[in-house]
C-alpha cells in the first residue's frame, strides 16, 4: 500500500488560509484516487474532498467554493488549499488513498485503504 504523510497544518485566524500537503511513497501515486477527510473534537471523521485518477473532483457542500484539492503526480503530492477558513473547519485533517475506486469519486472511509497520520488545523474565531 501507499504510505502517506500530511503536513502544513497550524493555527490561523478565521478568514485566513492554509495549504495542506500529503506526500505519498511506496506505490504509483497516479493510480490512486485521493481524498481529504477531517475529524473535529467529539465528532466522527467526515469527507472533505476527493480527486480521482483521471482528475475528477468532488467537494463536500461545507467547503465548496473555499477549498481546492489538487494533485501533482510528478511530485507524488496531494494538496488542499483552504481559504476563508471558519472556526468550524477546526479539525485533524487526513489524506487517504484508494486504488480500488480510482476511476470513481470515493467518499466513504471504507473506500480508502491507506491513511496518513493527520495534521491539526485550528481556526481561531
Amino acid at each position: 500500500q501507499v504510505q502517506l504523510v500530511e503536513s502544513g497544518g497550524g493555527l490561523v485566524q478565521a478568514g485566513g488560509s492554509l495549504r495542506l500537503s500529503c506526500t505519498a511513497s511506496g506505490r504509483t501515486f497516479s493510480n490512486y484516487a485521493m481524498s481529504w477527510f477531517r475529524q473535529a473534537p467529539g465528532k466522527e471523521r467526515e469527507f472533505v474532498t476527493a480527486v480521482n485518477a483521471i482528475g475528477e473532483l468532488y467537494y463536500a457542500t461545507s467547503v465548496k467554493g473555499r477549498f481546492t484539492i489538487s494533485r501533482d503526480n510528478a511530485q507524488n503530492t496531494l494538496h488542499l488549499q483552504m481559504n476563508s477558513l471558519k472556526f468550524e473547519d477546526t479539525a485533524v485533517y487526513y489524506c487517504a488513498a484508494s486504488v480500488r475506486f480510482k476511476y470513481t469519486i470515493p467518499t466513504r472511509e471504507t473506500d480508502f485503504a491507506s491513511w496518513g497520520q493527520g495534521t491539526q488545523v485550528t481556526v481561531s474565531s
